[in-house]
């Protein structure tokens, strides 16, 4: 028993090795910031997990991890940070569609993942300037859908009874809101030509009255699917995110909490905790490929 152990730890040490050799300098990941926490927490879960691993299982690793906002304005150069010890509603989001890409198409290395994680928080996946990066969480669904990662789910109609008009200006119009923005005010222009780009599309979204714990409901919203909450605010499209989580009371938010300053699965329903946020007004349902 206590041989067949020490074969296990030592497989185990050769895989993580493995995995942590592209830690080593390299050109493709000069524009990297991260810490070596974080690379072996992304090396476990990809060395963990099969290829029939759900978006949920994975969520749920991060369970407990602080929120904390603005973890990517870290450089005065945009670089792709890696941060899984501190999430906000979009990172997670992003770290974890990154590591169920990697699974499915089982890459299982710490380079595999940079380059997916790249491929989703960049425009086309190119990491240039400040601007490259989605900022507006519709954009990125556009970007990711042409890419091939996800897809929106609009129909059937009902639940999908609402119409969002997308009418973004928040960043240019706040642009001390943001620091890249505040040191480099020769972005806002360029943020300012995205935002008019995005401006008058129309999606269909389920209005926060219609999530109920209805059969439809159950049919149409899948456990890992990714949630994006509409909003009314001024200048916005997208006010959170996070993922669903079906359980016998309806469906549950996996996120990145402000309220709980962690990752929860939160306790009310997603029904309640809309109608809790008078600009919150329904949500979108993206589903990874």
């Amino acid at each position: 028993m206590s041989k067949g152990i020490n074969i296990r730890n030592v497989v185990v040490r050769w895989l993580t090795a493995v995995c942590l050799m592209a830690l080593m300098p390299s050109s493709a990941m000069a524009q990297v910031t991260y810490q070596r926490a974080d690379s072996t927490k992304i090396c476990k879960l990809l060395r963990q997990a099969d290829r029939q691993t759900t978006t949920l299982w994975i969520a749920r690793q991060f369970m407990g991890v602080p929120y904390v906002a603005h973890t990517l304005e870290v450089n005065d150069r945009e670089q792709l940070v890696v941060n899984t010890r501190q999430l906000d509603c979009t990172t997670l989001v992003e770290t974890v569609t990154a590591l169920k890409l990697c699974i499915q198409h089982d890459k299982r290395t710490w380079n595999d993942y940079l380059t997916v994680l790249r491929s989703l928080r960049y425009r086309q996946g190119r990491l240039d300037e400040y601007p490259s990066r989605l900022h507006y969480f519709t954009d990125w669904i556009i970007d990711k859908q042409l890419m091939g990662f996800v897809s929106e789910v609009q129909q059937p109609n009902p639940p999908f009874t609402a119409v969002q008009k997308i009418a973004v200006s928040y960043m240019s119009e706040h642009p001390q809101a943001y620091q890249a923005l505040k040191a480099h005010p020769e972005f806002v222009p360029v943020i300012r030509q995205q935002e008019k780009a995005l401006t008058g599309k129309t999606y269909r979204y389920i209005p926060k009255t219609a999530v109920r714990n209805t059969k439809l409901l159950r049919q149409t919203i899948h456990d890992g699917d990714i949630i994006a909450i509409t909003c009314n605010k001024r200048g916005l499209d997208i006010a959170h995110l996070g993922f669903a989580v079906w359980r016998n009371d309806g469906l549950h938010l996996l996120n990145a909490s402000l309220l709980h300053k962690k990752v929860v699965e939160e306790p009310m329903t997603l029904y309640r905790y809309l109608k809790k946020h008078p600009t919150f007004t329904g949500i979108r349902i993206i589903r990874i490929k």
